[in-house]
């Protein structure tokens, strides 16, 4: 790449793997010298903007959090009586309490962390270790972007420790022992560096080699990665983590055959997890794409349901495959990820991208980097809209297993259950519930499922 730079104006063109700057100096082409003129005087412009939009997000999500605490209810609803005894009701609200502040604490540490990293220079004095290995471009930006993921995420491991092993136990929840905390991370750092590396290097080989349309090569990347990850993550992947075992013979598997061979729909087969290792929270989820798609059930879960119940809850994953939602959020995922591309392709090379961050050169990797932070104010605004329908196929779900397995009884009871058992919020606020609910609150579930049963009751009672 040629940097030309005449007075006031900066021209760049793709070209060989140097830097010229007026015929005068040649440099590395991950080092893109800033003209200092009028771009230096803007700095701190740009830098308040990027420090504000970061200041905004977290207002925001404070807000919603302190609302959330606000909206607490202490009354056990009506619904609930004979569930929520008044002794683990008041329980449930103080796990929401001590994880709101867990939160709050986490965020504003962040946060300020953030900040001061931005305006102290911290980026411009990682880049120059980054470069002082000596080595090209991609391997320049891998030291850049490994040096602070691993920052990050050592940073967050006294937080994990004691989200774990303090709240979630105090709680009654951790089961999870010291050493396969341990091997979780190592294991996760492993997966992550691998699937890292791979990522960076072919985004940064794309952002260097190819100049036209090379956010549309990069979309494609991401596209046949997500595809690659979905169709090997149940085999490989996650039994790295936990033990997934074929679910033995007996009423409930007969149960679930019945129901997906009437249902017409195929799957790997049905599997228990192991989830008793690490937590006494329960789950349920289907995972995998056509002939691969399996149904994972937690043991907890098994516990703690009848066959009824857990045969509803299935009912409704198969419905969220039978209504198409799945192949919906794809679609929608990249649709936002192409759309966020391209704004970003427009944006990498700006000069004032890298003066907000306090750098004085311009490396592709360290572009990289910035976007992702910057995508952090952006997400709040498309994960609205991606919860907002996601609320929507839950509703249709639970429709699907009510009309599939006609027993709304105990879909009901199932849904009561897992609140109960996991302590969940049954008076969310509505902030809270726009800004980070994929699933409606449970009290609106149930409400519905009634609805729709008196609906399908009245219309069968006519003539």
């Amino acid at each position: 790449m040629n940097i030309l730079i005449h007075k006031n104006i900066i021209r760049t063109r793709f070209t060989t793997k140097y830097v010229t700057i007026d015929s005068y100096k040649t440099l590395p082409a991950h080092c893109i010298i800033t003209y200092c003129g009028k771009i230096g005087a803007n700095m701190n412009f740009y830098t308040f903007i990027v420090v504000s939009l970061l200041i905004t997000t977290y207002l925001v999500e404070m807000a919603s959090n302190l609302l959330n605490i606000k909206n607490i209810s202490s009354n056990v609803p009506f619904e609930f009586q004979g569930y929520f005894d008044k002794e683990k009701y008041t329980k449930s609200q103080e796990y929401l309490k001590t994880n709101t502040k867990f939160y709050i604490v986490l965020s504003s540490f962040f946060l300020t962390l953030q900040i001061i990293f931005i305006v102290s220079h911290g980026f411009n004095y990682l880049n120059t270790v980054s470069l002082s290995f000596g080595f090209g471009t991609i391997l320049t930006g891998l030291v850049f972007i490994g040096i602070l993921f691993f920052a990050v995420e050592i940073l967050k491991l006294p937080f994990s420790i004691f989200h774990i092993f303090i709240i979630e136990e105090k709680f009654g929840f951790n089961k999870l022992s010291i050493k396969n905390f341990v091997l979780d991370i190592l294991k996760s750092w492993i997966i992550s560096t691998i699937i890292g590396i791979v990522v960076c290097t072919t985004i940064l080989w794309i952002l260097i080699n190819v100049y036209q349309s090379a956010w549309l090569f990069v979309f494609l990347f991401i596209i046949l990665l997500n595809l690659f990850i979905t169709l090997i993550a149940p085999i490989v992947i996650m039994p790295l983590f936990n033990k997934y075992t074929p679910l033995e013979e007996g009423e409930l598997k007969k149960s679930i055959e019945k129901y997906a061979k009437k249902e017409r729909f195929k799957m790997k087969g049905i599997f228990k997890m192991d989830g008793s290792k690490r937590s006494t929270k329960s789950n349920a989820f289907l995972t995998g794409f056509g002939m691969f798609r399996r149904i994972v059930l937690f043991d907890t879960l098994i516990q703690k349901h009848t066959v009824d119940e857990l045969t509803s809850v299935l009912a409704h994953e198969m419905g969220h495959f039978r209504l198409g939602h799945i192949v919906k959020h794809i679609i929608f995922s990249l649709i936002s990820t192409g759309i966020m591309l391209f704004i970003f392709s427009l944006l990498i090379d700006k000069v004032w991208l890298y003066s907000a961050f306090c750098m004085h050169v311009q490396p592709v990797y360290a572009g990289i980097a910035f976007l992702i932070i910057l995508y952090s104010p952006v997400s709040l605004v498309t994960k609205v809209v991606s919860n907002y329908f996601s609320r929507r196929y839950e509703y249709q779900a639970d429709a699907y297993s009510i009309k599939t397995h006609k027993n709304p009884e105990a879909m009901i009871i199932a849904l009561k259950k897992l609140s109960v058992d996991n302590l969940s919020n049954l008076h969310p606020h509505r902030l809270k519930v726009i800004l980070e609910y994929s699933h409606p609150p449970i009290l609106k579930r149930i409400k519905a499922i009634k609805s729709l049963v008196i609906l399908e009751s009245v219309f069968l009672s006519k003539p």
